[in-house]
């Protein structure tokens, strides 16, 4: 027999709810479904809080003076390759092809810092460049 803590009635052992005045006698697993008895704070199938348990306190971490704060930013990304690279580089002599894309990184670069932008990268004949980091200004995607 299971007496109701709110009204004292008896009720059945596998009553889950008291029926004089409806007061539940477990909490249900938000996790797992699975029923516990009253008062607890996990639960005994899979080891989740149960809705009665109170929160734990976020962990806080203190921040300093100095650290950067987030943001969210707007950037503009630029990747840029050259055509026809492979097939040119195959037929040309190495010597060559360094030489060709040593120009090319020197004229996209030079073209990328009058805009601007940084160059982030050199991937093989690619370049990738960004305006609005480090530094954003409302102008950068143009």
């Amino acid at each position: 027999m299971v007496v109701c803590p709110a009204c004292n009635a008896e009720n059945r052992p596998d009553a889950k709810f008291c029926g004089e005045c409806g007061t539940a006698f477990g909490a249900t697993c938000p996790a797992c479904g699975a029923g516990n008895e009253a008062g607890r704070r996990f639960c005994y199938e899979c080891g989740s809080p149960l809705e009665s348990a109170a929160p734990a306190p976020a962990a806080v971490t203190p921040r300093t003076p100095d650290a950067p704060a987030a943001e969210r930013r707007f950037v503009s990304v630029l990747f840029a390759d050259l055509v026809g690279f492979t097939t040119l580089s195959e037929s040309r002599d190495s010597e060559e092809v360094r030489e060709l894309l040593s120009r090319y990184f020197e004229l996209a670069r030079t073209l990328i810092a009058r805009y601007g932008g940084t160059v982030e990268k050199f991937i093989g004949d690619a370049v990738m460049a960004v305006w609005g980091t480090p530094i954003a200004t409302e102008d950068d995607a143009e």
